[in-house]
């Protein structure tokens, strides 16, 4: 593989713009087929199989209106009884609502007005403009208190983006142009990334020919884009600027840098996508989707960290040292560093491993849920709406659980059902069924006595279909199940609870077996793998502490404690040990090119950290600054990922890959590169990299 990327190097870097005009066309080809014949993106959070599922499905075969989505106005004046008939009346004539319903309070001063709108495939964006321009219009005329949420919310409003990114962005930027010191090196990466950026983005809605894209994912695989990109950029940029320091010519400086750094980021890029491809066996469709999105953008960065950035490399010659032509220094600082840790090896290890489990500790108290509109800020209308909701009809209000009941073979059951649900001690009221005898199904809907992220919901939604719904139904040809968003989502949170076990073990194979191949040892990548994993745990302990408990969460601008979202961790765990192992490729690709050169293990070590420290320690910088950025939004959920992906990277680039790594090679000595003949045997040989293109390197500048 080596002597293919020297070569494949060397000609980007001698004929660029051959390479950049094919990036060009490309993109031109990708965004002109995107804005032609792009689908649009999945709104749903279906899972087939889940009971809200089986739910969803007999309400939409009996075309009830309850089936689809819901938008809530809530009008507060001394006198709303008697001002929401306009109201209501101004929401009917919205295009495709289907019906409305209106209740006021007991004290007469809230009145609520249920909007039903089809199902998510059948609406779109312009049907939530339509809702905010007619709410904006009643206020000005009724001159009383007006706000609005809901389910159409939730589906199309767009959480208000772009102050963080950019202050991600310029914080890579300024983190590079320190470590480059050159105005050239420092936008090569950055650069690189938004053109990749722009292609993984567009290419999205070709894709969904293939799989549904969820609507969401375009913004998390920006977030993972950016921070791979860049990352692996630098790398490349970092191991190019070397070989010229050594006085090679641009265009073997950049062939050699990608017959190593380059293998070492193809290797990287493979085990992330391995990692998220494995999201494929949680068996969650809308998950599934989400993770060949951003499968998709880190490929488009491996293809141009291998073949746009050598052209770009070559195009800008000596010009990326900017003024620093000083000979290639080594680099004591980070050289001392590993020989302290090396020689201190047992204190580092138990040290740095019981910060990381104490991190971790707190992920067994993880609640999966979905956060509901009372976790926005005061200064969103859905937040509003929700607290009135909650003041006026109680906190069950804000997410009532559609009940659908097959009845074509029975209907006597219904009252009793209704009955039964009604007596439950978590439900405050239950309406009056509608039936629909063609189809045979009736509709419920029971209003729970606590809000739909608590706790006590999902204990509710359990104990109707496991006590409720069998001391009526048993004996009866009739079924129920329990529907609408509150419910989908616990079982969401069920369904990753339930996956999640085989989901680890296949990603921890599929990484073990990568990296078994690309070092030919079978220690250093079980230790990769138990060290990644110290890393994700302690990203979700984290979560815990911040989220569910509240540690510091009015610093991120989290108002109240939030389960952790049903999703979250599956995505977190795929995309943090994919980009762990960035840090442990590129750290072990260095330790092994000098035990190979001379065979001893504790040197190798030392000019690997000496090698990549400062590297490593900026591209950390980098991502947690992208990830930190995501921080600045108002979507929790973003929010959670931002938090979970910056501090996951933080302790891997500082505790694990600078401390727990070079303790552990250091106890274990020679023992990190054996294998068994048999094994050595059976694998492909990947690394066939000859002696010219394997040179010796001077350790990196501090």
């Amino acid at each position: 593989m080596s002597n293919l990327l020297h070569r494949l190097g060397r000609s980007a870097a001698t004929r660029p713009w051959v390479a950049i005009g094919a990036w060009v066309v490309l993109a031109t080809v990708v965004i002109a087929s995107s804005a032609a014949f792009g689908r649009e993106l999945e709104e749903s959070f279906d899972a087939p199989g889940l009971d809200s599922y089986q739910a969803a499905e007999m309400l939409a075969d009996a075309q009830s209106d309850e089936g689809g989505v819901t938008a809530h106005v809530v009008l507060e004046a001394p006198d709303a009884a008697t001002q929401v008939a306009p109201v209501e009346a101004a929401l009917e004539e919205l295009p495709h609502v289907l019906s409305t319903t209106s209740t006021v309070s007991t004290d007469g001063t809230i009145a609520l007005v249920r909007v039903q709108y089809p199902a998510v495939g059948q609406i779109d964006a312009s049907d939530l403009d339509h809702l905010k321009d007619a709410v904006a219009d009643l206020h000005d005329e009724q001159s009383v208190t007006l706000e609005a949420g809901g389910d159409l919310f939730f589906a199309f409003e767009e959480a208000p983006t772009g102050l963080g990114e950019v202050a991600g962005m310029v914080v890579a930027m300024v983190v590079l142009l320190i470590a480059f010191g050159s105005f050239v090196a420092m936008g090569l990466p950055i650069g690189m990334a938004l053109f990749g950026l722009v292609i993984g983005i567009t290419s999205m809605k070709l894709v969904t020919y293939l799989i549904d894209i969820p609507a969401w994912a375009p913004e998390l695989a920006a977030m993972v884009g950016l921070g791979v990109g860049i990352d692996y950029a630098l790398f490349m940029v970092t191991r190019h600027r070397e070989n010229l320091a050594l006085g090679m010519p641009v265009a073997e400086a950049a062939g050699r840098a990608l017959a190593t750094a380059g293998q070492a980021v193809i290797f990287a890029g493979g085990t992330v996508v391995v990692a998220i491809l494995g999201l494929l066996v949680a068996g969650i469709p809308f998950v599934t989707g989400g993770g060949v999105a951003i499968s998709a953008m880190v490929l488009v960065m491996v293809l141009a960290s291998v073949t746009l950035l050598p052209a770009l490399l070559g195009l800008a010659g000596h010009r990326i040292n900017g003024r620093r032509r000083t000979p290639y220094q080594a680099s004591n600082g980070w050289t001392r560093w590993g020989a302290h840790v090396t020689r201190h090896a047992t204190a580092y290890l138990v040290g740095a491993a019981v910060l990381m489990v104490g991190l971790a500790a707190p992920v067994l108290a993880l609640n999966l849920g979905f956060p509901d509109d009372g976790t926005k800020p005061e200064s969103r209308t859905e937040r509003r709406a929700y607290d009135l909701i909650a003041e006026g009809f109680g906190p069950g209000a804000n997410g009532p659980l559609v009940i659908a009941v097959d009845v074509s073979r029975n209907e006597s059951v219904l009252a009793p059902l209704a009955a039964a649900v009604a007596a439950d001690p978590g439900i405050t009221s239950v309406s009056d069924p509608t039936v629909d005898l063609a189809a045979g199904v009736a509709t419920l809907v029971a209003q729970p006595t606590t809000s739909p992220q608590d706790e006590e919901t999902q204990q509710t939604v359990a104990r109707l279909r496991s006590e409720v719904f069998p001391a009526v139904l048993d004996g009866s040809d009739a079924t129920a199940h329990v529907g609408g968003q509150t419910a989908t989502f616990a079982d969401l949170g069920d369904r990753v609870q339930e996956r999640m076990p085989r989901f680890v073990v296949a990603v921890l194979l599929l990484s073990f077996l990568l990296l078994t191949v690309l070092f030919r040892s079978v220690l250093v990548p079980l230790k990769a793998v138990v060290m990644n994993l110290l890393s994700v745990g302690a990203a979700y302990g984290v979560l815990v502490m911040v989220f569910q408990w509240g540690w510091a969460a009015s610093l991120i601008g989290v108002e109240s404690t939030v389960p952790i979202v049903s999703f979250i961790p599956l995505f977190l765990f795929a995309i943090l040990f994919g980009l762990s192992m960035d840090y442990e490729v590129f750290l072990l690709s260095r330790v092994r090119e000098e035990y190979r050169r001379h065979g001893d293990n504790t040197r190798a070590v030392i000019a690997g950290i000496a090698g990549t420290g400062r590297t490593i320690t900026a591209a950390a910088l980098i991502m947690v600054a992208v990830f930190s950025g995501f921080v600045l939004g108002s979507d929790p959920v973003v929010k959670m990922m931002g938090v979970g992906l910056a501090t996951a990277i933080f302790l891997d680039a500082t505790v694990v890959r600078l401390m727990l790594v070079p303790a552990t090679m250091k106890l274990l000595g020679d023992a990190n590169w054996w294998l068994p003949g048999w094994l050595d045997r059976l694998l492909p040989e990947v690394d066939a990299e000859p002696v010219e293109v394997a040179m010796a390197q001077a350790p990196q500048a501090s």
